[in-house]
């Protein structure tokens, strides 16, 4: 019994110890990110740092982008082959409910030159491909489509897609966005002297920031507690600064109920 009632007061001792509720504290004193979805902030923007890094979010602006507000590649003979891939960085931190039977809406500003049609009209010998734009959640393709009327030069892409029932939940981490840009293009610029010159190069160039963005139909319901928390509606016990209190309180409750016990057994 000695044993038993140690163990007890040793739990609630235990979680009695305030470094977790402090930890709790600070997150929720925490600002919240722009990065990050939210009640006023439903719509993601692209950006890149002209490198090699692709990467997209919920902030109007970020620093670590191309200053020049567009990605741009150009080549006066052969082919341009565009394949970005905006992964949401940093990744989704919320789950995400969409509207019933809203509508995912895209507009992308783009700049293309040369030729990209395995049309026999141009210099793409079945090497081309039009534009591609594909949203992912986490690893399930939510939407595809093939840009067919796109024309030379600078030039607004819009498109949309009905919520499904199949992605009508995107759980945080596992369900990040990715959205995918591709396109290959082909110029034939040739110069014979320097008087003479014939065919023409190829460029393709996307605006990033607030001229290429992707609105999601986020549900109000997202925003709350209990829809975070998950479907039962229970919290994670990290998460709960009460739920440490309770348990300790049961815990001594134990430990004086053992003691009684032995108590009341040692006056028989």
């Amino acid at each position: 019994m000695r044993g038993k009632s140690l163990m007890a007061l040793m739990l609630a001792l235990m979680l009695l110890a305030p470094v977790q509720g402090g930890d709790v504290a600070a997150q929720q004193n925490q600002p919240e990110d722009p990065k990050q979805p939210n009640a006023n902030s439903t719509t993601m923007y692209l950006y890149h740092d002209g490198f090699a890094d692709a990467w997209s979010h919920f902030a109007n602006n970020d620093t670590d982008s191309t200053e020049e507000g567009e990605l741009r590649e150009e080549k006066d003979n052969g082919i341009i082959d565009i394949n970005l891939r905006f992964r949401m960085k940093p990744d989704l931190d919320k789950r995400l409910l969409m509207t019933e039977n809203g509508e995912f809406r895209g507009n992308f500003k783009i700049d293309v030159g040369g030729d990209w049609t395995n049309d026999n009209n141009g210099p793409c010998n079945n090497d081309c491909e039009n534009l591609n734009i594909t949203i992912f959640r986490g690893g399930a393709e939510v939407y595809t489509n093939q840009f067919t009327g796109i024309q030379q030069g600078e030039q607004t892409v819009p498109f949309a897609f009905a919520v499904t029932e199949d992605h009508m939940e995107w759980d945080g981490r596992d369900d990040n966005p990715i959205i995918e840009v591709t396109m290959k293009l082909k110029g034939d610029y040739q110069e014979s002297n320097v008087i003479f010159a014939n065919g023409q190069e190829a460029w393709f160039a996307i605006k990033l920031g607030e001229e290429s963005r992707f609105e999601m139909p986020i549900d109000d319901e997202s925003w709350n507690e209990e829809f975070q928390a998950g479907d039962d509606g229970m919290m994670d016990t990290e998460d709960t600064p009460g739920f440490t209190l309770v348990a300790a309180s049961a815990a001594i409750g134990m430990a004086m109920f053992i003691n009684q016990r032995r108590y009341e057994e040692s006056d028989e």
